[in-house]
């Protein structure tokens, strides 16, 4: 790295579980690159396990979790115990989608460091991401 310059912020972006609807995470993965940022699209029907070997694999800086099925407050505790048996607790977690607001703070306390619902800016989350990746 040269001195003075930050290494380019590399992000995974995945769908979780049996959620087949992938385009805001196409979307998202898109203004990431857009914003600068190196990003793995992982696709649709991911587990935890694979997503934490692709974070680990890639050595990601952040790891962006679509959600559309209902199913986050099932996989968003495996994601995390999952990460920390890696030792990915320098890995910023964030997810997006289709959720109820009450939610959000449960996902938060489960170990998602943001949670970004549908229709969220889209500036918001890239500036989210550049303060937060831990470096």
């Amino acid at each position: 790295m040269i001195k003075g310059k930050k290494k380019k912020i590399k992000a995974l972006v995945t769908k979780v579980g049996l959620d087949g609807h992938d385009r805001g995470a196409k979307v998202v993965a898109s203004m990431l690159k857009e914003a600068g940022m190196e990003v793995i699209y992982l696709g649709m029907y991911q587990m935890p396990e694979n997503i934490v070997k692709a974070a680990l694999d890639e050595d990601v800086d952040v790891i962006g979790l679509s959600y559309l099925s209902g199913e986050h407050l099932i996989f968003t505790p495996l994601i995390v115990e999952e990460m920390k048996k890696n030792g990915l607790d320098n890995v910023l977690l964030v997810a997006g989608g289709t959720f109820p607001a009450e939610d959000i703070p449960i996902m938060e306390e489960m170990g998602i460091d943001k949670v970004f619902r549908a229709g969220s800016l889209t500036e918001s989350f890239v500036e989210y991401i550049r303060d937060n990746v831990k470096e």
